[in-house]
């Protein structure tokens, strides 16, 4: 009897380690969030073009994430699943933008599905932007303008060069 009483102490420690690390990689998750409008595939197929138009497209859809500014004024909504893992920034997972096209009288002409395959990724290079100019130190920048401020005003206002207004 003494055997199996010890046995189950092991087992409820390795239980009890086992529980603890799953809690503590619970919290390393990352966490997912939505942003954004919320597509519905079923109102989406509902919009057709030449039958609908803007008001029946905000009846249906929602007011859009924003308008185009340019040009024909198109409808956007923008959808975004975004993760942030722990101890990081947030990223952006999925990304989903519909288009709602629109013709001059304000008819539907289409619907334009565009997700993350379209977005351009850029890196920039390092951390300073490069100018065109001379390289100055930190005592340049200081104390470079002493005697250059006022040096071209110094005689006072300029007299005219010429004969006076007597002709002399």
């Amino acid at each position: 009897m003494r055997g199996s009483g010890h046995g189950s102490r092991r087992k409820a420690k390795a239980a009890g380690v086992v529980l603890a690390l799953a809690a503590l990689t619970g919290g390393c998750t990352s966490i997912r969030d939505h942003r954004g409008y919320l597509i519905d595939q079923t109102l989406l197929d509902s919009v057709s073009p030449g039958i609908d138009n803007r008001q029946s497209v905000e009846k249906t859809l929602g007011r859009p994430t924003f308008v185009s500014q340019f040009g024909e004024k198109d409808y956007y909504y923008v959808s975004q699943v975004v993760k942030t893992p722990p101890f990081g920034r947030p990223r952006t997972a999925q990304e989903t933008i519909l288009r709602v096209r629109f013709d001059a009288a304000g008819n539907v002409l289409g619907v334009d599905k565009a997700g993350m395959e379209d977005v351009a990724r850029i890196s920039p290079d390092g951390d300073k932007t490069p100018t065109l100019g001379r390289h100055r130190g930190l005592l340049e920048d200081l104390f470079g303008n002493i005697g250059t401020v006022g040096a071209a005003g110094m005689g006072g206002p300029q007299q005219p060069q010429g004969p006076g207004p007597n002709g002399s």
